[in-house]
């Protein structure tokens, strides 16, 4: 007899040990990860998702940007598949979990799937996005954005890091530069587990983030121009201090978040001084810009307002100024119907949950502009992310990759199962689900 549908559970314990033995690659120095993007480690951990993906008969292919899919067939292989996953490029102090929890939640919902002897009627597809954090190869979600049509191959393979390799020559010194054109996969449809990266979840005390929409961000990178000169014999009057100019600079993006609150946030992340010797004063400072807002007009106006500003402290200092936009995507509004397949599967569950913003970036904001997509988030301890001491329980974890087989796997067609010639269940969803997701 099939397996019905409300017997289907993932297998926790397997999915927790998963994330923990891909911890093990590229650990940090304080128990998270450092495992960023083209690095040997990030060629290791590619290498083990291929293992583990093989292991459960999914072909695994790669495409020309590094973009790893485990394809697990259904009945009706020449159907676009249902895709499901995230990254596993860590920052160089990340958690275990970032981006990992989406791609081995993913893998999971195909191991459940064999272990109950089911297959579903559209394929489903396992994702390992190339670069999702931006962190060694600038802006975020690069590959991504490149099979959503949002960034140029070569422009994208050409982007170098802070010691001038390539992304391109960094993609095949690790073996993952494929052959498959990027963006000639057509996913039905694309769903994404995440840990929150905030304290909302937690501090309510809810299951699940029912994700609707992603604030929009844009990345300056910002460099002033000044003099260099002596610290100790150059009068104050006389100085043209760069240094002082980013301080400045980074005030002002705190006033400006802080005009367009609650919703708004701004952050300096990186600053570099030039040549950062203690009895020089810099000549050059480097500094980047994060600004977010869900709404649009809102975020160009902050955007507009830190150039009007940057550009009166260095007439003002007798510095050059030069803005560079490096990262940028409107807010994202996700599919209502995957949005809906995840509020339902929440329910079902019996999952406490509500609607939320993310306030931050991921592939799944590229992905929405080829196919409907929805995010499913789980709490993180004090909301804490993008640190070694990141943390999530197994519990939210287990509940997060669950309402993530659910959605994935009605949405590939999971009800009213039955035996093939095979003998595995031919599973067929309703006729509307031909139209849409």
């Amino acid at each position: 007899m099939a397996a019905q549908e409300g017997d289907l559970r993932i297998d926790g314990d397997r999915l927790w040990e998963s994330i923990r033995v891909m911890a093990k690659i590229g650990p940090g120095v304080r128990g998270g990860n450092n495992r960023q993007a083209l690095t040997d480690a990030d060629g290791a951990a590619r290498r083990l998702f291929r293992r583990w993906c093989e292991e459960i008969g999914a072909r695994v292919f790669v495409d020309t940007m590094g973009n790893m899919f485990a394809l697990y067939e259904g009945t009706e292989p020449g159907l676009d598949p249902v895709m499901a996953g995230s990254h596993l490029d860590t920052q160089p102090t990340g958690g275990k979990f970032d981006g990992v929890l989406g791609v081995l939640g993913a893998l999971e919902v195909i191991r459940s799937l064999k272990d109950a002897g089911l297959r579903t009627r559209r394929p489903i597809e396992i994702v390992n996005w190339t670069n999702e954090e931006g962190t060694r190869f600038a802006p975020a979600m690069l590959a991504s954005g490149v099979f959503a049509g949002v960034y140029d191959e070569a422009w994208a393979k050409a982007r170098t890091d802070a010691a001038g390799k390539s992304f391109g020559a960094e993609l095949g010194r690790i073996g993952f530069l494929g052959e498959e054109p990027v963006g000639g996969r057509k996913p039905y449809a694309y769903f994404e587990l995440h840990i929150e990266q905030g304290p909302i979840l937690e501090e309510e005390g809810v299951d699940i983030g029912v994700v609707t929409h992603v604030q929009g961000l844009t990345w300056l990178q910002v460099t002033l121009t000044g003099r260099e000169s002596h610290t100790g014999s150059t009068p104050m009057a006389k100085r043209r201090n760069a240094g002082l100019g980013a301080a400045r600079l980074t005030e002002v993006v705190d006033r400006i978040a802080w005009r367009n609150a609650p919703l708004a946030v701004g952050t300096v992340g990186q600053m570099d001084l030039y040549p950062n010797s203690r009895n020089i004063i810099p000549g050059r400072a480097v500094l980047t810009i994060d600004f977010r807002h869900k709404d649009k007009a809102v975020l160009d106006g902050m955007v507009a307002a830190l150039r009007e500003e940057a550009e009166a402290i260095a007439q003002k200092m007798g510095l050059g100024l030069a803005i560079e936009e490096v990262g940028h995507f409107d807010p994202v509004h996700f599919d209502e119907a995957c949005v809906g397949r995840v509020r339902d599967a929440a329910k079902r569950l019996g999952l406490s949950h509500r609607d939320i913003v993310s306030g931050a970036g991921h592939d799944a904001c590229w992905i929405n502009r080829v196919a409907p997509t929805a995010m499913v988030f789980c709490p993180c301890v004090d909301g804490l992310s993008h640190n070694e001491e990141e943390e999530i329980t197994k519990e939210w974890a287990v509940n997060g990759a669950s309402v993530l087989f659910a959605a994935v796997a009605e949405t590939a067609g999971l009800g009213g199962a039955r035996r093939t010639d095979q003998g595995l269940p031919s599973i067929h969803p309703p006729e509307s689900g031909e139209r849409t997701p």
